[in-house]
């Protein structure tokens, strides 16, 4: 379980102080998926980076399976496994070394970083690319590496920042397939989206950010029931107090 409570962060500019984050507060469970939504520039992958220490906030606390992110980083860190909006891989290297890398840096042994390999190739459907060099990846290509290689430490816990974002049809649908399995595995998952279609398919719950604050929350059935709308998208749009920002 992953929570968030009264989280801030501000970012000094030239002209002054942005206010990116402003106390959000937000639990998600195990054994469900649970979506961030909100406009570009909402700050969810703020909030997101304060989740995986990324960012110290400037206040609030972060608590993943009872420990505080700000008194034992590195367990935290342990206990979860990051798709951040960067989302490098190392070019010269294929994608089994990619993951492999990965899973030294977690302190796996050989053995088990091959036996996890296996099962997140089988997974993300992997098998045709997992020897290719990385150079030269499609996106989707690109992002199925990088989310093998944050969770072949087998963590409890997924933070995802816009998994599906360039991602052609086919590809799309098999990484929802995928985040659902990881769901019925028991997994505690949170992705961002700005895609309404996207989180209404895949979420138990759904937190709505903006302007740097949760203006909503709630399964979809409840959001619609919070703001008298029968449509999500129109809950959404009601929610968030703005019809900019909305991508079909």
């Amino acid at each position: 379980m992953i929570i968030a409570h009264d989280l801030h962060k501000s970012f000094k500019t030239k002209t002054g102080t942005v206010a990116a984050v402003q106390g959000v507060d937000f639990e998600a469970r195990d054994g469900q998926i649970t979506g961030l939504l909100g406009p570009n520039g909402a700050g969810k992958t703020t909030t997101l980076r304060m989740l995986y220490t990324l960012m110290r906030p400037d206040r609030g606390e972060v608590r993943v399976d009872g420990v505080d992110a700000a008194q034992d980083p590195a367990a935290v860190r342990r206990a979860l496994g990051v798709l951040p909006d960067a989302r490098g891989v190392y070019k010269r290297l294929t994608a089994r070394e990619n993951i492999a890398y990965f899973g030294e840096l977690h302190g796996l042994g050989r053995a088990q970083i091959e036996q996890r390999t296996l099962a997140l190739a089988k997974a993300l459907d992997m098998g045709d690319i997992l020897d290719r060099q990385t150079e030269g990846f499609s996106q989707g290509q690109r992002t199925k590496t990088a989310i093998a290689r944050a969770l072949v430490h087998d963590p409890r816990n997924v933070i995802l920042d816009e998994p599906t974002n360039g991602l052609d049809v086919m590809t799309t649908r098999a990484m929802r397939g995928f985040l659902r399995g990881l769901r019925e595995e028991g997994r505690c998952v949170i992705f961002s989206s700005h895609i309404m279609q996207e989180v209404a398919a895949l979420c138990d719950r759904i937190v709505i950010i903006a302007k740097g604050q949760v203006v909503a929350a709630g399964t979809a059935d409840e959001l619609r029931a919070q703001t008298g709308e029968d449509n999500l998208e129109d809950a959404f749009v009601k929610a968030i107090g703005s019809d900019e920002g909305l991508h079909a």
